[in-house]
């Protein structure tokens, strides 16, 4: 089985799966999902000639499971060890959601020497809570509530999640319902202290400062009815501090874009790469 793992724990191990030639793409999943969300992505990606690697964050999907370890400093190592060990140079990454973060928290602390170019992609950066110099994020209770409601019934909370995440509803039925049970069955089997211990990162994380090291090219796209993530508080802030960034805005659009959008988001991306 392909698995990244560290040095310092041999029980440490990350799954990967590595496909095609021609130029790497590493593509980070959101939250609560796996490197399968990706699906719709990684043919566009394989037909367009690139080498297209997903991985499972720690805890999710086939990756090993921690009690500690969820902070995006550490989240970035993980991301670092798959690029060292499988010697990938001129890497573009893509971050999918709290993949975003990841990918910024990656240029901090290693640089982009190995990077060429970056995509975040209905993400979380650079800040989801409502602060008082933030007042289009979150609000604290909303965060709490979401935490609540895992800590109570998580597999209860999951498919609710999963509906808003494409906005969908009795009228929207903008997915099927086999892709609704699709993502729940992933994502009920994600470690449960893994997914809080992760939105306890995304829910808290502050990114702004780090935008400003940002100097490879950059790309931003994101859905105007995303009611996971609001545009206002992520990529229109986004946009504005990495002032050489390419920005799309998917008109409709929800969160989970990746789905519902797929043939324009993949035109978007390969066109960028």
């Amino acid at each position: 089985m392909p698995y990244i793992t560290k040095d310092l724990d041999k029980n440490y191990s990350i799954y990967y799966e590595d496909l095609g030639e021609g130029q790497p793409v590493i593509l980070i999943h959101g939250w609560p999902l796996s490197g399968k969300s990706w699906e719709l992505q990684v043919q566009a990606l394989l037909n367009a000639g690139y080498r297209v690697i997903t991985y499972d964050r720690k805890g999710f999907g086939k990756s090993f499971v921690s009690d500690h370890g969820y902070d995006y400093t550490t989240l970035a190592e993980d991301l670092n060890e798959v690029i060292e060990q499988l010697e990938l140079k001129n890497v573009a990454l893509v971050g999918f959601s709290m993949g975003g973060g990841e990918v910024v928290r990656y240029l901090t602390n290693y640089g982009s020497k190995n990077i060429s170019k970056i995509a975040l992609v209905a993400s979380i950066i650079p800040l989801v809570k409502k602060k008082e110099d933030n007042p289009d994020g979150v609000p604290q209770e909303k965060l709490d509530e979401i935490l609540d409601n895992l800590r109570k019934d998580r597999l209860v909370f999951l498919e609710g999640f999963h509906a808003d995440f494409y906005n969908y509803g009795l009228i929207s039925r903008t997915v099927s319902q086999k892709q609704l049970d699709f993502d729940w069955s992933i994502s009920s089997q994600s470690s449960p202290i893994a997914t809080i211990k992760a939105a306890e990162s995304w829910a808290n994380t502050d990114f702004r400062l780090e935008l400003n090291s940002i100097t490879i090219p950059t790309l931003i796209v994101h859905g105007d009815e995303d009611k996971i993530v609001p545009i206002a508080t992520a990529a229109d802030q986004a946009a504005k501090m990495i002032g050489h960034s390419q920005y799309h805005v998917i008109a409709g659009a929800p969160h989970g874009l990746n789905v519902t959008h797929a043939d324009e988001l993949n035109k978007i991306l390969i066109e960028f790469l």
